[in-house]
């Protein structure tokens, strides 16, 4: 092959992946808006009986969502005299950064995907993670004692459910065989329970200890309630959050449904199939895969708003004690009886 024609392909390649991430990251920031904020919220406040504005757009107030976006933008954008400017202007954009790049590796189709990794549940989990160097930067940098102790809080929360994250993955990974995401969603799609294609083999039936392990860590990975000690607005007025106003603090909104947005998406994948429909292949998958992902994870979204509208705040032991004496033991055995099925079953 010539140098120009090598060359041809690598502009195509990489202008094909920078339309791809150009994408992700317009829509990310309107799925998250339009999940957490506008369905999900509305869907709650319905099962609470608290309306909340009703009148604004005409639909069930569907335009507050305007109006709280043009107020956040508005707002004078302060900065406390002695914060360290640098490291807390970049803060809100490295939490928001971390939810980017968990998308890149998520599947939508057969060939809708930014870029199909062979440790893609790998680097997704680690990217995940970045948001604690966030967090870090924001509690340090606002000079702000409780900024500070919710940054503390927060650091020694994610630390620790990252362990049960990890551990639900990982039968997941033992049972499929692979690390990709896109090999995950196959491995569903073209399997069988008991001999019965018709609904392929998703994991969530073999793997259900998995995947009530992944929704309770991923709810203390976002800080949401009944794991929302960083930012307890009765002992810490707002956390790591509390110095940030204006547009910046929109940041921080974005990021935290923009990862429930993202670990509803990581779940839907590694339990329920992702896009993926039995016997469906080609271009019907390329077409319905993204619609089938959608409703998937609306789902699970569901489920992880419903826990964070229904229970009450722990207490930082009782949290730490879930993590370090149930979770992660219960993370490990799963493991091996995974393991021990996967060699005698074959």
């Amino acid at each position: 092959m010539s140098v120009l024609a090598t060359l041809a392909l690598d502009i195509g390649w990489g202008s094909t992946l920078a339309i791809k991430t150009i994408l992700v990251l317009a829509i990310i920031p309107f799925g998250a808006l339009v999940l957490g904020y506008t369905f999900l919220l509305k869907m709650m406040s319905h099962m609470q009986s608290r309306l909340g504005p009703m009148d604004p757009g005409g639909f069930h107030g569907w335009f507050q969502l305007v109006g709280d976006g043009l107020k956040f933008l508005q707002k004078e954008d302060i900065m406390p005299a002695e914060a360290d400017r640098r490291v807390f202007a970049m803060a809100p954009a490295v939490i928001v950064m971390s939810t980017f790049l968990i998308f890149l590796v998520i599947p939508a189709g057969p060939r809708t995907i930014v870029e199909d990794l062979d440790v893609g549940v790998f680097y997704a989990l680690a990217v995940s993670s970045l948001s604690v160097i966030g967090v870090l930067m924001a509690g340090w940098a606002s000079s702000n004692k409780f900024a500070l102790l919710g940054a503390l809080r927060a650091a020694g929360q994610l630390i620790a459910y990252e362990l049960p994250l990890l551990l639900a993955v990982v039968g997941v990974v033992i049972q499929a065989g692979t690390m990709s995401l896109q090999g995950i969603v196959t491995a569903q799609q073209d399997g069988s329970i008991f001999g019965i294609t018709a609904i392929g083999n998703p994991f969530i039936f073999t793997q259900f200890i998995g995947f009530a392990l992944f929704l309770v860590a991923a709810q203390a990975e976002l800080t949401q309630p009944p794991f929302d000690m960083p930012v307890a607005e009765s002992e810490l007025i707002s956390g790591y959050m509390v110095e940030y106003s204006g547009f910046r603090f929109l940041f921080f909104f974005i990021g935290e449904f923009g990862t429930a947005f993202a670990f509803a998406a990581l779940a839907a994948t590694l339990f329920l199939g992702g896009w993926a429909i039995p016997g469906v292949h080609g271009a019907t998958a390329e077409l319905l895969g993204p619609i089938v992902l959608f409703v998937k994870l609306m789902a699970i979204a569901f489920l992880m708003f419903w826990v964070r509208f229904t229970y009450p705040r722990l207490r930082e032991d009782q949290l730490q004690s879930l993590a370090w004496k149930v979770l992660i033991p219960i993370g490990l055995i799963n493991i091996v009886a995974t393991g021990i099925l996967k060699v005698a079953v074959g």
